[in-house]
């Protein structure tokens, strides 16, 4: 009986214990997704109330543009170098100092005296860019080692919800905590927000970054390559490395360059309603604009967060994710809702429509970032860090061609064209996700008949994978 009871006893302590390991998994995440929803605030607020400050201190629409450029080229730059960075630091250092920096350009910019304010705010635009870049990285390369690869879909979904909400408390309370306390109490609650979340970083065990790839893909070659890298290689031998791993990345998985590609379009279409949003608020209301665009964005916001509750539900239920045709499906859907939503249509279908458009937009995020996760850990890293260089490039040139076309062209045009490009490529995506998959069931099924033949019959089992396992 003991012999019998002893395997029984041993499987029990073994479930128990993953079952702690997993609910304490669970409430650290939920604490650091606190802390980034914090930062999150902080990072909507001061999008509003840099913007205003910029154009009330220098009187030019020119200089506020030149700030977000400035912002998007440093995220740009941040996404080309943040693998690499992954591969050396923690992701826990790397995620704390970001908020460190943030922290602390704020409070210089505080500080400043008036001869050198335009200086601090250039500061502040590249300090706020790069470092949202390397913090955004890090959190989502290192979800599958803080959470599990069969809890990533919640994770992410989880995390979005957080910004999400930040964001519509962000741009509602923005216009009402620069006028009624000013620009230096919103910038100190800015610093007091990032310095929250750095404490709450520095507080909590946080996995991945360095030595995550050797034992995330047990290959001995990864783990030479990654202990090469740390050990302080030349300089140029490292670059060598770094330049293609990040390409590397992007072969990894047939289709999840295209799929890189296709999130760079949709941030172009992305910029495309962002600069026509207002131009078309005057256009329905011209003596109260603010009014449109903020009903807008919080409608959004509430699709967007519906979609995470449906995810995560779903996520719990089957242990699966929503996968790569989700996010191309998804991405259809949000662009031809955005461009439907300067249609002209009543308002209460535009809210509606405005409804969709979130619910589609956060749908396409969490399956995009899972897909990225099934990635080993030593290009994971590299894969976020050129997505981020994709995102902002297409939206800083989007910025840049969008801002010159509404001189000429319509609001509802320009929308059209840009999102148009996105359906194209996401339906281009779509294909090529069919042709793998029929490609997969026709190995699948020789498979089958080659293990009959033998006498060994295949279950045919199926991970849900298309693409990959997201």
């Amino acid at each position: 009986m003991d012999s019998a009871d002893g395997p029984k006893a041993n499987d029990a302590d073994s479930e128990a214990r993953e079952a702690r390991d997993t609910a304490v998994a669970t409430r650290r995440f939920r604490l650091l997704v606190a802390g980034y929803a914090v930062s999150s605030y902080g990072t909507f607020l001061n999008m509003v109330a840099l913007n205003l400050f910029v154009y009330e201190t220098t009187g030019r629409a020119l200089a506020m543009g030149l700030f977000m450029a400035v912002r998007l080229a440093s995220g740009f730059v941040a996404g080309l170098v943040v693998g690499g960075l992954l591969a050396r630091f923690s992701a826990k250092s790397i995620m704390l100092w970001a908020n460190v920096g943030q922290a602390a350009v704020m409070l210089v910019l505080v500080l400043a005296p008036d001869g050198l304010v335009t200086g601090a705010l250039m500061t502040v635009s590249v300090v706020i860019g790069a470092c949202g870049t390397l913090f955004m990285v890090a959190l989502r390369s290192s979800i599958p080692e803080m959470v599990g690869e069969d809890r990533r879909a919640w994770a992410n979904s989880l995390s979005i919800t957080g910004r999400s909400l930040a964001m519509v408390a962000g741009f509602a309370s923005a216009g009402v905590v620069v006028s009624l306390v000013g620009y230096t109490a919103a910038f100190l609650v800015d610093m007091a927000t990032f310095a929250v979340c750095a404490v709450t970083v520095a507080l909590l065990p946080i996995a991945g970054g360095k030595g995550a790839g050797s034992a995330s893909t047990g290959s001995a070659a990864d783990g030479k390559d990654a202990s090469a890298r740390q050990d302080g290689a030349p300089a140029d031998q490292g670059g060598r490395r770094w330049r293609p791993a990040a390409f590397l990345a992007l072969a990894a998985a047939p289709g999840l360059g295209l799929m890189v590609a296709l999130r760079g379009v949709d941030a172009f279409g992305s910029s495309s309603h962002n600069a026509a949003l207002p131009i078309y608020s005057t256009s329905l209301d011209a003596s109260n604009p603010a009014v449109f665009v903020s009903a807008f964005w919080c409608v959004w916001a509430l699709g967007n967060i519906g979609a995470q509750q449906v995810i995560q539900r779903y996520a719990r239920r089957t242990g699966r994710s929503v996968g790569a045709l989700g996010f191309g499906y998804g991405t259809v859907v949000m662009s031809a809702a955005f461009i439907a939503a300067f249609a002209g249509l009543p308002l209460a279908v535009t809210a509606v429509i405005a409804l969709i458009a979130g619910a589609a937009d956060g749908l396409t995020e969490v399956a995009y970032t899972s897909h990225l996760q099934t990635l080993p850990a030593t290009l994971r890293g590299h894969a976020f860090g050129l997505s981020a260089t994709f995102e902002n490039l297409g939206f800083g040139v989007g910025m840049i061609l969008v801002a010159a076309a509404l001189d000429r062209f319509s609001p509802p045009a320009v929308v059209g064209w840009s999102h148009g490009a996105a359906i194209v490529v996401a339906v281009v995506f779509l294909l090529r996700v069919a042709g793998l998959r029929r490609a997969e069931r026709t190995g699948r099924a020789g498979l089958r008949k080659e293990k009959a033949v033998e006498g060994r019959p295949d279950r045919g089992d199926r991970d849900g994978a298309e693409v990959s396992r997201g």
